[in-house]
């Protein structure tokens, strides 16, 4: 059995065409859509609706802390935009998923990413596709489980839930797999457990909100893996936890390749 992992695809869907070749089946942990590019500042809904030089001040108030600044310079950018923001942000986003929607090769297991918009996916899906969310799903006589979005930060992302929805989410995904007497065998998130190696983001220098029920649940059940992205340049890529093996699976946008899994 061959499965191969991304994250983080952020409108990469050239990428995502190709991503699956050679697998039985593309597991993909969310984070599809393409805000705005951080390296290149024409890139994404942001420099489409606003232009490279908007898109690279937003990006530095961001990068330096200053949430209200960023905020405030969003809000009188729109003010020059006609029309509701959101209609033109919903209509950009369509746009980019049924790109990416059509790129996933039979089948795809996936699941949100913190900047996601689970409401439009629905639209999309096809028969290739299986979203899963606080579920588990037997890919290769092996149990995953999944969870995704993102928790509550600073940043304020399309998809953030509370830690206690995050946390029913996770404890799901475990008390699923024991009501069939089976256990996790590969637990898949889109943000990492709460561990400072794998939360640290060496380039953006800060830290990201990694889950600490995830981490609880990984000490307690050890699961053969533990598979996430979101932190595009982590400090650690893998450590292990007891038996556990935790690992980034990579930022797909960046890097274009794919983790294979292979039993």
């Amino acid at each position: 059995m061959r499965v191969h992992v991304v994250s983080d695809v952020h409108g990469s869907a050239d990428a995502l065409k190709a991503a699956g070749d050679g697998a039985d089946a593309l597991v993909c942990l969310g984070d599809l859509v393409l805000f705005v590019d951080y390296d290149d500042h024409t890139g994404g809904i942001f420099g489409d609706l606003f232009g490279a030089e908007n898109a690279a001040r937003w990006v530095a108030l961001r990068t330096a802390g200053q949430m209200e600044g960023a905020r405030a310079y969003l809000h009188s950018l729109w003010a020059g935009v006609e029309g509701d923001p959101w209609t033109h942000i919903e209509a950009a986003v369509r746009q980019q998923y049924a790109q990416l929607f059509a790129a996933m090769p039979d089948p795809t297991y996936l699941t949100y990413g913190n900047v996601d918009l689970p409401a439009l996916w629905p639209e999309f899906l096809g028969s290739a596709h299986t979203v899963l969310d606080g579920q588990i799903a037997e890919i290769g006589g092996r149990i995953f489980g999944f969870v995704g979005g993102g928790l509550r930060s600073a940043y304020r992302t399309p998809f953030e839930i509370s830690d206690e929805e995050y946390a029913a989410k996770v404890d799901a995904v475990f008390s699923a797999a024991a009501a069939i007497g089976r256990r996790v065998e590969v637990f898949c998130a889109h943000i990492p457990p709460a561990v400072a190696e794998l939360t640290y983001d060496v380039v953006a220098r800060r830290f990201e909100r990694g889950s600490e029920q995830s981490l609880a649940a990984i000490r307690k059940h050890q699961p053969d893996l533990a598979l996430f992205g979101h932190v595009h340049s982590p400090l650690a890529a893998r450590l292990r936890i007891g038996r556990t093996e935790c690992i980034n699976v990579g930022h797909f946008r960046g890097q274009e390749r794919p983790l294979v899994l292979e039993w």
